[in-house]
C-alpha cells in the first residue's frame, strides 16, 4: 500500500523584523484534500504575540495525529469484533523531554479514550486487546520513538 499524503506548509514575513526574531510564527498547514488549518510555534517555545495560541502548534498536532490514528484503528477492529461503538472521546496529552543530547522531543503520548456502546461492549481485557491491536495497527505509531501510552482509567 504505497501512498502519498501531502501538506503543504506556507508562511509569510509580512514585512515583520526578521533579523531580531520578532516575526510571527503562525502559518498556514494546507491538505490535500482542502482543509486549512492555522498553525503556530507553541507558545511555551515562543511568547505570544510571535506566536499564536490560538492555532495548532505541531507538537498538538503530533499528539492529535496520534490520537486520531489509534481511534480510527480501534473504531475498525470493535467493528469487526462485532461491537457497536457510539462515541469515543480522547483527551490525549503529549509530554517533552530532552534526548540524551540534550534535545527537546515529545518523549511521551498518552491516550485516555473513553467509548460508549450500543449494548454490551467488550469486557476489560477484551478492550485492552482491541487498544493493543489498534496501537500495532497505527501508522502513526509505527512511525514514531516516543512512548506511547493507552489509558484505561
Amino acid at each position: 500500500m504505497a501512498s502519498v499524503h501531502v501538506a503543504t506548509i506556507e508562511w509569510v514575513r509580512d514585512g515583520a523584523d526578521f533579523a531580531d526574531s520578532a516575526y510571527a510564527r503562525r502559518h498556514h498547514w494546507t491538505f490535500d484534500g482542502g482543509a486549512v488549518i492555522a498553525a503556530s510555534s507553541s507558545p511555551h517555545v515562543v511568547p505570544v504575540p510571535m506566536s499564536d495560541a490560538s492555532a495548532v502548534d505541531p507538537e498538538e498536532a503530533f499528539v492529535a495525529a496520534l490520537s486520531s490514528c489509534h481511534m480510527l484503528w480501534f473504531l475498525d477492529l470493535a467493528r469487526r469484533g462485532g461491537f457497536t461503538v457510539d462515541r469515543y472521546a480522547d483527551a490525549a496529552t503529549g509530554t517533552m523531554g530532552r534526548t540524551g543530547e540534550g534535545a527537546f522531543w515529545v518523549a511521551k503520548v498518552d491516550l485516555h479514550p473513553v467509548t460508549d456502546w450500543v449494548g454490551d461492549g467488550p469486557d476489560a481485557a477484551a478492550l485492552r486487546a482491541l487498544h493493543d491491536a489498534a496501537h500495532q495497527a497505527c501508522f502513526i505509531a509505527n512511525s514514531v520513538r516516543s512512548e506511547v501510552v493507552v489509558h484505561l482509567d
